[in-house]
């Protein structure tokens, strides 16, 4: 992954409702969900899951595809791994984290 890249996806998730619809669509991985259950599920109105949902697209954190009559929203977790891992490329300068360091994954 390049800075750009991961500018663009740092800023689609900087957005209180984007990272709530990000969250909710990697815990219904990998199925995905559709706007109507994204909707209710976060008591986001349709019009605004809409734009939201674009942006987290054209930042390729979201993938959609039409299935009969529904689109279903799903998350890239490639993509979201790829920026986890860039953003912890030089944790520790390059050592492995000390012992008692907090660990936490940086893949799914």
């Amino acid at each position: 992954m390049d800075e750009k890249t991961a500018v663009s996806a740092l800023a689609a998730l900087a957005q209180e409702a984007r990272l709530r619809v990000f969250r909710a669509l990697v815990g219904a991985a990998p199925d995905g969900l559709t706007p109507s259950v994204l909707s209710a599920m976060l008591d986001i109105p349709g019009s605004t899951l809409s734009f939201h949902l674009k942006e987290l697209v054209h930042a390729d954190l979201v993938s959609v595809e039409r299935e009969g009559r529904n689109l279903y929203y799903r998350p890239a977790i490639a993509h979201m791994n790829a920026l986890l891992g860039y953003l912890t490329d030089h944790c520790c300068q390059g050592q492995a984290c000390k012992p008692g360091s907090p660990r936490r994954r940086t893949t799914c």
